[in-house]
Protein backbone atom coordinates (compact mmCIF):
# COMPACT_ATOMS: atom_id res chain seq x y z
CA UNK A 1 0.00 0.00 0.00
CA UNK A 2 0.95 3.58 -0.95
CA UNK A 3 0.35 6.62 1.40
CA UNK A 4 0.90 9.70 -0.72
CA UNK A 5 0.84 13.11 1.41
CA UNK A 6 1.30 16.69 -0.79
CA UNK A 7 2.06 20.17 1.16
CA UNK A 8 1.73 22.04 -1.56
CA UNK A 9 5.24 20.65 -3.81
CA UNK A 10 6.46 18.57 -0.95
CA UNK A 11 5.53 15.25 -0.94
CA UNK A 12 5.49 12.83 1.61
CA UNK A 13 5.36 8.63 0.59
CA UNK A 14 5.35 5.83 2.53
CA UNK A 15 5.21 2.50 1.30
CA UNK A 16 3.78 -0.50 3.62
CA UNK A 17 4.24 -4.09 2.51
CA UNK A 18 6.28 -5.95 -0.08
CA UNK A 19 8.71 -3.99 -2.59
CA UNK A 20 9.38 -7.03 -4.77
CA UNK A 21 8.50 -8.56 -8.29
CA UNK A 22 5.04 -9.02 -7.62
CA UNK A 23 4.88 -5.58 -6.33
CA UNK A 24 6.92 -3.31 -8.22
CA UNK A 25 4.72 -2.23 -11.26
CA UNK A 26 1.89 -1.56 -9.38
CA UNK A 27 4.62 0.44 -7.03
CA UNK A 28 5.99 2.28 -9.69
CA UNK A 29 2.45 2.94 -11.25
CA UNK A 30 1.24 5.19 -8.08
CA UNK A 31 4.88 6.45 -6.95
CA UNK A 32 5.80 8.10 -10.61
CA UNK A 33 2.81 10.33 -10.88
CA UNK A 34 2.94 11.27 -7.30
CA UNK A 35 6.41 12.82 -7.84
CA UNK A 36 5.43 14.99 -10.65
CA UNK A 37 4.95 18.80 -9.06
CA UNK A 38 7.13 17.81 -6.15
CA UNK A 39 10.51 20.28 -5.93
CA UNK A 40 11.08 17.89 -2.69
CA UNK A 41 9.73 14.28 -1.49
CA UNK A 42 11.32 11.54 0.79
CA UNK A 43 9.52 8.10 0.75
CA UNK A 44 8.96 6.60 3.92
CA UNK A 45 10.65 3.03 3.88
CA UNK A 46 10.18 1.87 7.11
CA UNK A 47 6.91 -0.27 7.01
CA UNK A 48 8.70 -2.39 3.88
CA UNK A 49 8.57 -5.89 4.44
CA UNK A 50 10.23 -7.54 2.26
CA UNK A 51 12.35 -6.10 -0.54
CA UNK A 52 14.11 -8.21 -3.71
CA UNK A 53 15.77 -6.57 -6.54
CA UNK A 54 13.02 -5.72 -8.48
CA UNK A 55 12.23 -2.95 -5.45
CA UNK A 56 16.08 -1.76 -5.03
CA UNK A 57 15.30 -1.25 -8.93
CA UNK A 58 12.47 0.83 -8.19
CA UNK A 59 14.25 3.25 -5.60
CA UNK A 60 17.35 3.65 -8.55
CA UNK A 61 14.30 4.71 -10.95
CA UNK A 62 12.52 6.75 -8.59
CA UNK A 63 15.83 8.36 -7.30
CA UNK A 64 17.17 9.40 -11.33
CA UNK A 65 13.53 10.52 -12.38
CA UNK A 66 13.56 12.87 -9.45
CA UNK A 67 16.81 14.24 -10.46
CA UNK A 68 16.12 14.28 -13.76
CA UNK A 69 12.71 16.99 -12.89
CA UNK A 70 15.29 18.84 -10.81
CA UNK A 71 13.38 18.00 -7.89
CA UNK A 72 14.94 16.66 -4.28
CA UNK A 73 14.22 13.12 -3.44
CA UNK A 74 15.14 11.25 -0.66
CA UNK A 75 14.99 7.83 1.28
CA UNK A 76 14.15 8.28 5.00
CA UNK A 77 13.42 5.38 7.97
CA UNK A 78 14.73 2.22 6.41
CA UNK A 79 13.48 -0.86 7.49
CA UNK A 80 15.07 -3.89 8.13
CA UNK A 81 14.75 -5.66 4.95
CA UNK A 82 15.63 -2.63 3.07
CA UNK A 83 18.60 -2.34 4.40
CA UNK A 84 19.75 -5.90 4.11
CA UNK A 85 19.14 -5.37 -0.13
CA UNK A 86 20.83 -2.37 0.37
CA UNK A 87 23.89 -4.03 2.19
CA UNK A 88 23.95 -7.55 0.21
CA UNK A 89 24.36 -5.12 -3.48
CA UNK A 90 26.89 -2.87 -1.67
CA UNK A 91 24.55 0.73 -2.25
CA UNK A 92 23.62 1.52 1.25
CA UNK A 93 26.00 4.77 0.77
CA UNK A 94 24.89 4.67 -3.22
CA UNK A 95 21.88 7.19 -2.68
CA UNK A 96 23.31 9.55 -0.60
CA UNK A 97 20.48 9.76 1.81
CA UNK A 98 21.52 9.02 5.97
CA UNK A 99 21.07 5.48 7.07
CA UNK A 100 20.18 4.76 10.41
CA UNK A 101 21.08 1.56 11.63
CA UNK A 102 19.50 0.29 15.18
CA UNK A 103 21.74 -0.84 18.03
CA UNK A 104 19.56 -3.70 18.42
CA UNK A 105 19.85 -4.56 14.61
CA UNK A 106 21.67 -8.14 14.25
Amino acid sequence: MVTIERDKDVCRLSIDGEMTIYTAAELKGKLLPALQGCTEAELDLSRVAEMDTAGLQLLVLLKREAAAAGGRFRFVSHSKDVLEVLDLCNMVGAFGDPVVISSTAG
